[in-house]
Formats: C-alpha cells, sequence, structure tokens
C-alpha cells in the first residue's frame, strides 16, 4: 500500500511476518521509516486513520492522507 501524506512525502507499508513494514519514498529510493511503527494487529483498511492520528501536525488545514 502506497500513501500521499499531505502532499509532503509519500509511504508504502508492506505487511510482513511480524507486522507492518513502514518506507518513506525519497527520489526514487525507498528507505525505512524506523520512526513509525504500525501495531501488529492493526487492519489494513485502519491504516490511513492511523497515520493521521500520528501524523497530524505535520497536516496544512483540510490536509488528508490520500492512498495511491
Amino acid at each position: 500500500m502506497r500513501f500521499d501524506v499531505y502532499g509532503r512525502y509519500r509511504l508504502e507499508i508492506l505487511r510482513t511476518a511480524g507486522g507492518w513494514q513502514v518506507y518513506r519514498e525519497t527520489a526514487g529510493k525507498r528507505v525505512p521509516a524506523h520512526d513509525l511503527v504500525l501495531p501488529p494487529d492493526l487492519d489494513a483498511a485502519d491504516i490511513p486513520a492511523y497515520l493521521d492520528d500520528l501524523l497530524h501536525e505535520l497536516s496544512p488545514p483540510g490536509g488528508r492522507i490520500v492512498p495511491l
């Protein structure tokens, strides 16, 4: 799953055996985002809302996390 985070950057999130792995996409490269940890039992449908709860301070007025 890929997400645009408030137009600031993009994340790719992959399900792993132990939960979720988050990557930040930068200049065509994928870098692990160790500062973002998703609960292993988090449902995929709940990821945008969870990211919004974590990252809302980066949001401009009316900003959204958009699935890509």
